[in-house]
């Protein structure tokens, strides 16, 4: 079920996204919301999983610098089928973690030092495994494809705010010219809304695959309990040194980096953390 709502959903962000450009542009602004999406969809292919790894300083380490942390994703790896990943480091006191990657051929995982620091071997296992489930479904794919077309919705929402400001609002059709007021509010109407439906699609996307992970990982590690003390205790980690991290990567991370109780949560891209352990659990 989880799949078949990601496709739906998939295909409701780019239907989005066809028509922000063509209530920009008309049929020419539709094309060029397109091609802007493909570009950054190619582009996001190849390089992603560099971009995000270099962008929180991650560093590779090897087996010896790190056993236990090697030995565990080799454990996981063999068990879900999947080549080894490469393995990263995150320097910084918070907890959290991430997969990235286009395929399980070219996949990373990166923890914090804080979260290898904070858990216990069991609580460990249930992340990585976690973040495993992630690869082995290829979801930091599907992410990337949301995160990507959903940035360009906003973009070309902030243009139509800006044109709306400015009393321009790009090609429509002729027959629409005598219309008066009608494609000025129209614009002003997708600027408001286009970026609140991107999110809310990103939202229902992000949270599914991540109670999908959570079962995965539970699995794949033999212990549900031990990566629902993990979410526990990230969970609190999150709350006391929130990650510096941008809104574009947060969906990425097992917890939400910029997690805190506030109005703001209620359109975080991951579920509740209380709905999460209570899953796990029954499944214990």
């Amino acid at each position: 079920m989880n799949y078949l709502k990601t496709t739906v959903l998939l295909v409701a962000l780019t239907l989005l996204l066809v028509w922000v450009g063509s209530m920009f542009g008309g049929r020419q602004g539709a094309v060029f919301a397109f091609a802007i999406a493909m570009g950054m969809n190619f582009f996001s292919y190849w390089f992603s999983d560099k971009i995000v790894l270099k962008m929180y300083g991650a560093r590779e380490v090897s087996d010896q610098e790190s056993p236990t942390y090697h030995g565990l994703v080799r454990e996981l790896t063999a068990r879900a089928g999947i080549p080894m990943p490469r393995i990263y480091i995150i320097p910084t006191p918070a907890m959290n973690a991430f997969a990235t990657g286009r395929n399980p051929s070219h996949a990373a995982v990166a923890v914090t030092e804080g979260m290898l620091a904070s858990l216990s071997r069991e609580e460990l296992k249930g992340v990585l495994g976690h973040e495993l489930a992630h690869v082995r479904n290829r979801d930091i794919l599907i992410s990337t494809i949301v995160a990507t077309v959903a940035g360009a919705i906003m973009m070309l929402a902030n243009m139509a705010r800006w044109a709306s400001i400015f009393g321009g609002y790009g090609g429509r059709s002729d027959d629409e010219e005598g219309s008066g007021g009608g494609g000025g509010f129209a614009i002003l109407f997708l600027a408001i809304l286009a970026p609140i439906a991107a999110l809310l699609i990103q939202m229902a996307i992000s949270r599914s695959r991540e109670y999908a992970a959570d079962k995965g990982g539970a699995l794949l590690s033999g212990n549900p309990l031990g990566l629902a003390s993990a979410l526990e205790k990230l969970q609190q980690g999150a709350m006391a040194r929130p990650m510096d991290a941008g809104q574009a990567t947060a969906h990425l991370f097992i917890v939400n980096p910029l997690s805190g109780r506030s109005f703001a949560s209620i359109f975080s891209t991951h579920p509740p953390i209380e709905e999460r352990v209570k899953r796990l659990r029954a499944m214990a």
